[in-house]
């Protein structure tokens, strides 16, 4: 099998994944489909590194580095150092896990605008804790995958998330507030 075929195979089909790892840290469709595009060339350039392994996580690194390149280029107000130090209470982490088992029209338009929030709070986070929110809730990678991708330990994988949820939640609640 040809190197581009494999890399069709193994690669490619985490396309959507990738755009929305970019599209959630640059906060905008074009900028996250120009990230995408170069690292994709990156993808495709090292592509001989990945061996046998996962390939999805292998490129959201890449994504994910590629982004934080492009952030400090152009926009480096928006690159923060966290701090990953410190407790967050244990409820913070079943923020957001519940599902509703109605499905009637009023339930769809409350869900919705229920997402716009929750998206619009999402996008006020630092890139650190969106990311990892993002793949984990979004993008359904494990910890272990996570710490993978954004070259963090484990334990700083849960903490950031822990500290997201909880950052999640009070932009929500502010925004509830606002909102009545």
């Amino acid at each position: 099998m040809s190197r581009l075929a494999r890399f069709e195979r193994s690669v490619v089909p985490h396309l959507d994944a990738a755009f929305n790892l970019a599209r959630w840290l640059t906060r905008n469709d074009h900028d996250a489909q120009d990230v995408v595009q170069e690292a994709f060339l990156r993808a495709f350039r090292y592509f001989d590194t990945l061996a046998d392994a996962d390939g999805r996580p292998w490129l959201l690194a890449i994504v994910r580095n590629t982004c934080y390149t492009w952030l400090e280029k152009n926009r480096p107000a928006e690159v923060v150092a966290l701090e990953d130090s410190g407790i967050v209470p244990e409820e913070a982490e079943t923020i957001g896990h519940a599902s509703p088992s109605d499905s009637n029209p009023e339930v769809i338009v409350l869900l919705s605008a229920q997402r716009k929030l929750v998206n619009q709070a999402l996008e006020e986070l630092p890139a650190g804790y969106r990311e990892v929110l993002v793949m984990r809730e979004l993008e359904e990678l494990t910890y272990k995958e996570i710490a993978q991708v954004a070259g963090i330990p484990i334990g700083t994988v849960m903490s950031r998330l822990a500290r997201g949820r909880d950052l999640l939640r009070r932009a929500i609640e502010k925004r509830e507030r606002r909102a009545s």
